[in-house]
């Protein structure tokens, strides 16, 4: 499951439109039950955000630009998925840094950028416009996975619930907490571990956290990650680690 949190661009066709200040509850949960019988199923994930982030997005985008290198990177509107996709570039980070340690997650789970691009596609027609709002949008979708490696949080399902409530926090899109309760209550069916106190706690390490969005992502893959956890404040997942590697994925028992 990967996550994104995109608003309809102001610039797409009037028959395609959604309105963002309009939140579709019942697409919303036809495809939250859809996604917990199933959580490789992205595609709901961006349905999800479709239907609940409203002006989100906006809201983040405008953020940006009063951060202190905010303007200059809105400004060069840089399409981060493609530099992801450069291997070379992804092969010069040392060892130890936050690039690094990306490179290797993903490469280990046979993820990309582009990969996770072309689901949100499926789903959002609007992803690729030219426009500040959708730009932002992309940025946000591309960098989840780098906070796959800030976070500590792997893949498996409680992983990725609490990455879900850590993303809530950061970015106020309403998809993302309805995902992270979901996943919160259908917890409570699984074997005796701290799955929902791990998953609150993920919401806290967020809410506690620089804010993620703002950073320059060239200069902070350059980091040490462990330099980057403490300058960002990204205290360690300790609910989440507590429980054993093979019942993560039970968090979220079919």
């Amino acid at each position: 499951m990967a996550m994104s949190d995109l608003m309809t661009a102001p610039t797409q066709a009037r028959d395609d439109r959604v309105d963002p200040s309009k939140r579709r509850w019942g697409v919303a949960l036809k495809a939250l039950q859809r996604l917990l019988s199933d959580k490789d199923d992205t595609t709901q994930v961006f349905e999800i955000m479709r239907a609940l982030n409203g002006d989100a997005t906006l809201k983040g985008y405008r953020r940006l630009l009063e951060t202190a290198q905010g303007g200059r990177i809105a400004y060069e509107r840089a399409e981060f998925a493609d530099r992801l996709m450069d291997d070379a570039w992804l092969d010069s980070f040392a060892p130890g840094t936050v690039g690094a340690t990306y490179r290797d997650f993903i490469r280990s789970e046979n993820l990309s950028a582009e990969g996770l691009a072309d689901v949100s596609r499926q789903t959002l027609r609007e992803v690729d416009v030219k426009h500040p709002h959708a730009w932002f949008g992309r940025r946000t979708r591309d960098v989840h996975d780098i906070w796959h490696v800030l976070s500590g949080y792997h893949r498996d399902a409680l992983g990725e619930a609490c990455l879900v409530a850590f993303s809530y926090s950061q970015t106020k899109g309403l998809g993302w907490a309805l995902i992270a309760l979901g996943a919160a209550f259908r917890s409570r069916r699984g074997p005796k571990y701290p799955y929902r106190r791990a998953i609150l706690q993920g919401y806290q390490r967020g809410k506690a956290a620089q804010w993620l969005l703002g950073e320059d992502y060239e200069r902070l893959l350059n980091e040490p990650l462990e330099s980057a956890r403490r300058r960002l404040n990204i205290t360690p997942p300790t609910l989440y680690d507590s429980i054993p590697p093979q019942a993560r994925d039970a968090a979220l028992p079919r």
